[in-house]
């Protein structure tokens, strides 16, 4: 990776997770019975433990 590349490759990342995490807690949303504050936060966590572990994995599968 070199320092033109580097930026991109983060930029790209970011939006690789934050479209995991609005996968995954809209998900929770929908599975979920009684939105309420609480529940927001807790599936907004999950749904981020989740995204990093989703992009790791697809990560481990397709290194290169």
């Amino acid at each position: 990776m070199t320092r033109r590349t580097a930026p991109r490759a983060a930029l790209l990342a970011a939006g690789e997770l934050l479209a995991w995490w609005a996968v995954l807690a809209l998900l929770w949303l929908v599975l979920i019975s009684t939105v309420d504050t609480l529940e927001r936060v807790v599936g907004a966590g999950c749904a981020a433990v989740g995204a990093v572990l989703a992009r790791t994995g697809r990560r481990a599968v397709s290194w290169r």
